[in-house]
């Protein structure tokens, strides 16, 4: 049984990110193992976990994946750690749109067993701090408030008056954070700055985090509550055995024998492409491949023997000069893609694929041009593939999110990757020969036949 705590707020902007990582930080400081994970699709954050922890960030997305996945795939990413953290993701109580408490902190919270700790922004509050922490312990008796950690506290007087109000709430101080300028993390217009692009300043801000959990929380109070979380039932969540189970496998074996050596794919990463999910590298090796990762911004062609290429999300809309000055590197996708070589690319890699970003040339892979936008995109969606690809077989029902301020004109070529149900009903990305463009993020553990396709279309 791994020790646990979910971390959660009332709403976004609590310090819900500031509290999780710090504590990541410091327990990890302390000399235990700790598995840093996060609620939802995001990103950015798990790159701050990982930087606080020295293991990957994982995401629990009870959407994406379904409810059933969410204790497994957190028990395979917390395998032989002391504890973790798990960061909540927007109000506590709020899942997808319309779906009730689907995939929100508390819905994860309750699927992991795990002891909450709310983090409440209290710098315009006192005695009312009591009625908010009552409203939230109490609204699903499934979740288990166990304690509290005030956050932008203004003073002694304040904190005084905040500590007595709670006094009759039942629902213990864990921590007392007070208001200081000193540690931030830079945003634009998709959240934080990844680590990648910031990675000196980063280490500074995450040990400044470290330093103020550990004079304003009580460390000992928290790893014995998280200590208190009971055992998980079933297994942990296992990338060749998810493979034998996926209806897209043979019955013959659960991994698809290779004739000679693994076929190689290259994994786009750097400062430029820093949207990914771990699972995917593990699933990609347990098909059979050998993943490789590269840089867009400073590697002049792809690892040699590439055979497959995936490109994930990030921000080549902040890099596009550079990307495109590496002239040779774009050159070489190309002639990937024309070679008929399988590649994959989702939202930062569809605008790679393009002809041109923001008036800068890309690798011209498919005939559409891509800009920023003054409209954010951000939402859960309902797939269907909609054209046969190295992904998926058309018909293929998967669940995926979008998240980006940029447009693709056309925003579809004549084999669409996708048709999505909502919020309006419309075709979506590219499939051209063995190119599989395409702006929805998906998460592969939830249909592990995905990455048996790719790595099957590799190796012929």
């Amino acid at each position: 049984m791994v020790a646990r705590l979910v971390i959660a707020a009332p709403s976004s902007g609590s310090g819900k990110t500031t509290v999780a990582t710090g504590l990541m930080a410091a327990f990890a400081a302390a000399g235990l193992a700790v598995s840093p994970h996060k609620v939802g699709p995001d990103y950015i954050d798990p790159g701050y976990h990982a930087l606080a922890t020295g293991r990957p960030g994982r995401n629990l997305d009870a959407y994406l994946c379904g409810p059933d996945l969410v204790a497994p795939l957190f028990a395979h990413g917390a395998a032989g750690c002391d504890l973790a953290v798990v960061e909540g993701v927007m109000g506590m109580y709020d899942g997808a749109a319309g779906q009730g408490e689907l995939a929100s902190t508390a819905h994860v919270a309750k699927l992991l067993r795990a002891p909450v700790v709310l983090v409440v922004d209290a710098s315009s509050q006192s005695r009312s701090v009591a009625a908010l922490v009552h409203g939230f312990a109490s609204w699903d008796p499934e979740v288990r408030v166990a304690g509290v950690i005030l956050n932008k506290v203004g003073s002694d007087r304040h904190e005084a008056l905040l500590r007595e109000a709670l006094d009759e709430s039942g629902v213990p101080v864990l921590g007392v954070l007070r208001r200081v300028a000193r540690v931030s993390a830079p945003s634009r217009h998709l959240g934080l700055v990844p680590v990648a692009e910031r990675h000196a300043e980063a280490v500074e801000s995450v040990a400044e985090l470290a330093s103020r959990v550990r004079e304003g929380c009580d460390l000992e109070g928290l790893l014995a509550l998280a200590r208190s979380a009971p055992a998980l039932p079933g297994a942990a969540w296992d990338p060749a055995s998810a493979l034998g189970r996926s209806p897209a496998a043979p019955a013959s074996s659960p991994v698809a024998a290779q004739a000679g050596p693994a076929p190689r794919v290259a994994v786009a990463g750097g400062a430029a492409f820093t949207f990914s999910y771990a699972e995917h590298a593990e699933l990609l090796t347990a098909a059979g491949a050998e993943v490789v990762t590269f840089d867009p911004l400073h590697d002049e062609g792809l690892p040699e023997g590439t055979a497959g290429l995936v490109i994930g999300g990030g921000f080549p809309e902040v890099y596009a000069p550079q990307l495109s000055a590496n002239e040779r590197l774009r050159e070489a996708v190309a002639e990937l893609a024309l070679s008929g070589a399988p590649v994959a690319a989702e939202c930062a890699g569809l605008l790679y694929l393009t002809r041109e970003l923001d008036g800068e040339p890309m690798c011209g892979v498919l005939d559409a041009k891509a800009r920023m936008s003054e409209r954010l995109t951000l939402g859960y969606r309902e797939a269907v593939a909609v054209s046969d690809s190295v992904l998926a077989a058309a018909g293929t029902r998967m669940r995926g999110h979008e998240f980006h301020r940029t447009a693709v004109e056309p925003g579809a070529g004549a084999s669409p990757a996708w048709g999505l149900h909502a919020p309006q009903r419309r075709v979506e990305g590219f499939v051209r020969g063995h190119v599989h463009a395409s702006y929805l993020h998906t998460h592969w553990a939830s249909e592990p036949g995905v990455a048996r396709r790719f790595v099957e279309s590799c190796a012929r």
